[in-house]
């Protein structure tokens, strides 16, 4: 079923301008705007073109999703095959699926969010023109990651988000921003190096590089010895990307130093690719060699769900100084533990929830960036101490939109039933309960029961981060100001009545008052709401209507799991 019929032709450019359309923008950002698109100025014209080259990839995307036929999602659909490098048997070929398609329209509407926060809060920093550039750089690599069906151009888009983000920190972040910028390029590109072995030992050995006719293969024409070289190598710097403890050290640091805009597309984009990467080649194209890795895969993914909560809950407590930033950057790697966990299952219902929650960490990690940076901006710190002890009421009471809506993404990311974290948590245990023939199921289980673990401490975090930072700390009784004992005398000898000097004095109930009137801050702006209202109603969507989006994945994944047979 297709909601309206679009020509094959007009599906394939859709998809091949959604993925070249950012390219060129960024190349006319850097140029001189026309003389009458200046606006206010040249930096105001640039971020105007960021907004409307995003708004039209964006678009675009929908109309491609709208002519999808969803009857058929485990069907390649708006494919593109051309010959690139026939000594190779390198092809340009473009192609989406019930797996790619997601993620494909999540990329295009949080870049579209961002150039629309960009716009009317301009990045700190030099000049806007390469700001601009860079995110629409981002984005063509990363929406050609989700789409390419070739090895070796899966690599030069996986490669391709990696130097402008390395600049969006080292350029536009905060504090220790070149430091954590050389280590988020460092630890990406030594992963890098030890996937591309792995994807050319498997292209020689089988002698293609496609990924539609690898999967289809289903590993018959690789050794088990080529397969689990393989899985290792591709799985180091997929890993690395996603990021799987013990590989992780280079986020939290990323996060804390990103600005606000580079924290959003790092989360809810960046980290995708490499669990897609597990899913679109390793699961397809070399299952001998993930079933030796699972259990392996398995016990690293549930250690970083009980890591990333206890680090969560290190930094929430009172006198940590722990930064906002950090502790939900800690917390991405716990959630992305469940999509590993899923995908280490090898069953329908695992992988199945591992895109799911795929989806929903983009959606509420991205909103809790956005939100994050809000606050930051308003405070001038993200410190918790800070946020919870000097602020007198908190958010609630300076800001209670914005308060509000942060406790919404928090229990939204802690899991909360009817919201979008729930059901991709809850379908990777459910895989795990009952994993894929020829895996230990007394394994899996005990991981299964550990990652149930990690969910109550992701609540527990969560929950002290908006009792801290929306409602503030505690004031004791003895912080309040002063005011006359029970048993005081009157200040004046006037008589309460009035009838004249009074012999005798009377005593009063003491009434306590607050020491100051908090101030307020600005609450939800206007350009805020715009920017913050689709990621908050897609997550209700998402947590009501499971369907929409496992209607599109289950499909493609019981064909991806049976080699290609649908």
């Amino acid at each position: 079923m297709t909601v309206i019929d679009i020509s094959p032709s007009v599906m394939q450019f859709l998809l091949a301008f959604i993925v070249v359309a950012p390219l060129l923008g960024a190349v006319a950002a850097l140029l001189p705007a026309p003389p009458g698109l200046k606006g206010k100025g040249p930096d105001q014209a640039v971020l105007r073109h960021g907004v409307t080259v995003t708004g039209a990839v964006l678009i675009a995307a929908i109309v491609l999703a709208v002519g999808f036929d969803h009857d058929h999602p485990a069907t390649i659909q708006a494919t593109t095959d051309i010959s690139w490098i026939p000594a190779l048997d390198v092809r340009i070929h473009l192609g989406i699926d019930g797996i790619s398609l997601p993620l494909l329209l999540l990329t295009v509407l949080l870049t579209f969010l961002c150039a629309l926060h960009s716009y009317f809060k301009p990045p700190a920093g030099p000049s806007p023109k390469a700001f601009t550039a860079l995110v629409l750089v981002l984005e063509s690599g990363t929406l050609a990651t989700f789409a390419v069906l070739d090895l070796l151009l899966f690599f030069l888009a996986f490669e391709m988000v990696l130097i402008p983000m390395y600049f969006l920190i080292a350029r536009w972040g905060g504090d220790q921003r070149r430091a954590a910028a050389w280590k988020f390029i460092l630890y990406t590109l030594l992963g890098s190096v030890v996937m591309l072995l792995g994807l050319l030992l498997i292209g020689l050995r089988s002698g293609t590089f496609d990924m539609v006719a690898l999967a289809t293969d289903n590993g018959r024409g690789l050794t088990t010895s080529v397969q689990v070289i393989a899985v290792l190598a591709i799985g180091v710097g997929l890993a690395v990307k996603t990021p799987m403890w013990p590989l992780h050290s280079w986020l939290p640091d990323a996060h804390t130093a990103a600005p606000t805009v580079g924290s959003v597309l790092l989360a809810g984009v960046l980290l995708k690719m490499g669990t897609y990467g597990f899913v679109r080649i390793l699961l397809p194209i070399a299952p001998d060699g993930m079933r030796t890795f699972a259990p392996y895969l398995a016990a690293f993914a549930v250690v970083g769900i009980v890591y990333g909560s206890l680090a969560c809950l290190a930094l929430a407590r009172r006198g940590a100084k722990g930064d906002l930033k950090r502790l939900i950057a800690y917390s991405s790697v716990g959630h992305m533990g469940f999509v590993l966990l899923g995908i280490a299952t090898m069953t329908p219902t695992g992988v199945n929830g591992a895109l799911f929650a795929n989806i929903a960490h983009g959606l509420i990690t991205g909103l809790l960036f956005f939100l994050v940076g809000a606050v930051k901006d308003r405070y001038g710190t993200a410190d918790l101490d800070t946020l919870a002890g000097a602020t007198g009421a908190a958010l609630y009471g300076r800001a209670p939109r914005l308060g509000a809506l942060l406790a919404f993404a928090a229990v939204a990311s802690l899991g909360l039933p009817g919201l979008a974290g729930f059901w991709g948590e809850m379908l990777t245990l459910f895989g795990a309960y009952s994993p894929a023939e020829g895996l230990s199921r007394p394994a899996f289980r005990t991981f299964m029961a550990i990652g149930a673990f990690g969910t109550l401490l992701t609540a527990a975090y969560m929950l002290i981060v908006v009792r801290r930072v929306c409602m503030g700390e505690h004031t004791p009784h003895s912080q309040l100001s002063p005011a006359a004992p029970a048993d005081a005398p009157e200040p004046s000898g006037t008589d309460p009545s009035g009838a004249g000097p009074s012999a005798t004095t009377a005593p009063r109930p003491a009434t306590p008052q607050p020491a100051a009137t908090t101030p307020q801050l600005a609450d939800i702006q206007t350009y805020e709401a715009a920017t913050w209202t689709p990621l908050a109603a897609l997550t209700v969507l998402a947590g009501l209507w499971p369907a929409v989006l496992l209607g599109l994945t289950d499909p493609a994944v019981q064909k991806l799991l049976a080699g290609g047979k649908s």
